[in-house]
């Protein structure tokens, strides 16, 4: 199934310049969000996953049932306050300044494999943060799910040699 033609371009959102793609319109039609999810499934069912690790926040709508797919547990990685319980933390670098990641810091074990999921890759600056956060934790990383990837604009230069699959590669502008 074609999934590009279910993303939809939103010109100048959320500022003038950036054109965003919007998997709202992907996750609305059951047979194409089912195909998304089935496709990341395809990228790790022979391995035994303890973890899926999704990104906030559209990581979730993916790493969610991918989780129960291949019967792993699910960990969010969200913004900086927004979990209760005690947390592992990670900079990375915006246009003008930098933001943090949090993760739980008692829900992965040393060596457990995870895979970590998320809708898309454009700068690579929260995946270069969660994959700090594991490094932490010392997870086996098994691969990296987005289903778009942005062209030209580098991402996937911060994945440190981890294995990273995206279903569709669109351009940035």
């Amino acid at each position: 199934m074609d999934l590009e033609k279910f993303i939809r371009n939103v010109p100048d959102f959320p500022k003038k310049g950036i054109q965003f793609k919007d998997i709202t319109t992907l996750i609305n039609n059951p047979e194409a969000f089912n195909e998304a999810v089935n496709w990341m499934e395809s990228l790790f069912k022979s391995e035994k996953i303890d973890k899926v690790v999704a990104i906030e926040s559209r990581g979730f709508i993916f790493g969610a049932p991918l989780a129960l797919r291949l019967n792993a547990g699910l960990v969010l990685v969200r913004k900086k306050g927004k979990l209760p319980a005690a947390t592992l933390s990670a900079q990375y670098k915006l246009e003008y300044g930098t933001d943090s990641l949090e993760m739980h810091s008692d829900l992965i074990e040393e060596g457990e494999k995870v895979v970590i999921v998320d809708d898309l890759l454009a700068t690579g600056g929260t995946i270069a943060a969660t994959i700090e956060l594991l490094e932490k934790l010392k997870a086996e990383i098994v691969g990296i799910s987005f289903l778009i990837e942005l062209d030209g604009l580098n991402g996937g230069e911060k994945l440190k040699g981890h294995p990273s699959y995206s279903r569709m590669k669109l351009p940035c502008d």
